[in-house]
């Protein structure tokens, strides 16, 4: 994962992303990422539930 944390408390996840960071360009060259979890993973403690997060601007 690229710049995102997650926690689980109980029944609620939490996602935290620095949005001050940048990691290039996209594959597409549109846009630029802030944050990913590069497709879609497990959320902690809950390996039955899957999450896939992309943070970005435009370039």
């Amino acid at each position: 994962m690229k710049n995102c944390e997650m926690k689980l408390e109980g029944n609620i996840l939490t996602i935290k992303v620095d949005i001050s960071k940048e990691f290039g360009k996209s594959s597409s060259g549109k846009s630029i990422i802030i944050g990913s979890t590069e497709g879609n993973v497990s959320i902690p403690g809950k390996e039955d539930i899957k999450i896939g997060l992309n943070v970005y601007r435009k370039d």
